[in-house]
């Protein structure tokens, strides 16, 4: 699956799940709104797929929903781990294969554990589909369930 450009791995992916999805893609966008217009859908509905580090070589994907945060100290209480960090750009394309902007769990280079924020589950959700204007629409119960996701409340309200 490496071979191919990460678009075509995105979508190879999600054809791969078995379950309902819609491509929606539309021009470069400046701001969660303009995203979420775009999309069609609202603002929480758009999933961030953010890569975070818990040691050497030891990655995760969590799904955090487009009006919210990661609650840090809610993550590291559910992984049990005391530090975690978000990797610069260029790590967290050599660990996915997917540029920021554009990560998504499916069709990843490693498929490493995933945490879905809790507000994931019962809704529509829209997620990055491996290249920049690019979005995969999907029911977040199907997101959790392909992905053997963890759920659990790992989220806040931005704070902006």
């Amino acid at each position: 699956m490496g071979e191919q450009p990460p678009e075509q791995r995105a979508l190879a992916a999600f054809e791969a799940s078995g379950v309902p999805f819609t491509i929606t893609r539309h021009g470069p966008v400046r701001s969660l709104a303009e995203a979420a217009e775009a999309r069609g859908v609202a603002p929480a509905d758009i999933i961030k797929s953010l890569v975070v580090r818990r040691g050497e070589g030891d990655y995760l994907f969590v799904l955090v929903p487009g009006d919210r945060e990661i609650s840090w100290p809610k993550l590291r209480e559910l992984l049990g781990v005391n530090r975690m960090s978000m990797p610069d750009a260029k790590q967290a394309f050599e660990v996915t294969g997917y540029e920021r902007g554009t990560i998504t769990p499916f069709g990843s280079t490693t498929a490493w554990p995933v945490v879905a924020d809790a507000t994931v589950a019962g809704r529509t959700v829209s997620l990055g589909a491996g290249a920049h204007g690019v979005a995969a629409t999907i029911h977040g119960d199907d997101v959790i369930r392909v992905l053997g996701a963890q759920v659990a409340d790992v989220t806040e309200p931005t704070s902006n």
